[in-house]
């Protein structure tokens, strides 16, 4: 059972403890830049924190985001977490097909250079036990 940090109108941010515990961004809607990017700044945070190896972004429902502030999550986020030790990364795609379609050319061009195993996923319970499940 997950435990939530932080709650935002727009985010939720879970953690699934255990001996693999896994950071879970369950984007709710849309997010103005600067609330985006507080928000992902604080996961960074929770995931330094807590040192988890695994992270689900549940973007099903994120709202648009704007192409200065994915640049901004690849160079913040991104790269960050993989010097925190983290092992996995799923993601669960927009229903937004405009956001599904440049979030998705954001990992494309990043994920070459990351250290950590990505994923896409179409349900929530593969992503997270994918993420978790770590020998």
């Amino acid at each position: 059972m997950p435990t939530t940090l932080a709650t935002y109108p727009f985010l939720n941010l879970l953690l699934h403890p255990g001996p693999q515990p896994v950071l879970e961004t369950e984007w709710l809607g849309f997010a103005g830049s600067t609330d985006f990017r507080r928000a992902l700044t604080e996961a960074l945070r929770f995931a330094q924190h807590h040192r988890v190896t695994g992270w689900v972004a549940d973007d099903r429902r994120l709202g648009a985001v704007r192409p200065k502030d994915l640049a901004w999550v690849h160079s913040a986020l991104l790269v960050p977490i993989g010097n925190l030790g983290l092992r996995r990364f799923a993601h669960l795609e927009s229903a937004e097909t405009l956001n599904r379609i440049t979030i998705d050319g954001m990992y494309q061009s990043a994920v070459p250079g990351l250290p950590y195993e990505f994923r896409h996923f179409t349900m929530l319970a593969e992503a997270r036990a994918w993420a978790g499940a770590l020998s």
